[in-house]
């Protein structure tokens, strides 16, 4: 039995096919739903669990190399949520793209992870190293 780290079965099976170069979407509760992609909803209630919880969850794992923001993210957030999402992906370049640029990128993931965030523009695709 697995009794520290990421729990959730469906969860670890779609991390565990995340191989290099792959690229990892991890969503609001409002983001679209994608039939081409796997997605596993492990949202409960607004803003349990967040896509914060789920990048820090994530990377402890983890080789992410590069990761992708809406630019929408920037404007729409207080200083301290930009500060808190540049603390979890420390070390990880983030690209800033206008939104309708960073949904092109939906299709080609390996996976969606949907939250229950209600934090706006909060959705973040990380490229694994």
């Amino acid at each position: 039995m697995i009794n520290s780290g990421i729990l959730n079965p469906q969860l670890l099976a779609l991390l565990a096919r995340v191989r290099h170069t792959n690229a990892l979407v991890i969503a609001d509760r409002g983001f679209p739903f994608w039939p081409q992609i796997e997605t596993v909803d492990i949202s409960v209630v607004d803003d349990l669990p967040t896509v914060l919880q789920l990048i820090t969850a994530v990377r402890a794992n983890h080789n992410f190399t590069q990761a992708f923001q809406a630019k929408e993210f920037l404007k729409h957030n207080s200083l301290a949520t930009r500060q808190q999402f540049a603390a979890a992906l420390k070390g990880v370049p983030i690209k800033f793209e206008p939104h309708s640029e960073f949904k092109k990128r939906i299709p080609h993931a390996i996976g969606l992870i949907r939250t229950g965030d209600t934090t706006q523009y909060a959705n973040t695709i990380l490229i694994s190293g």
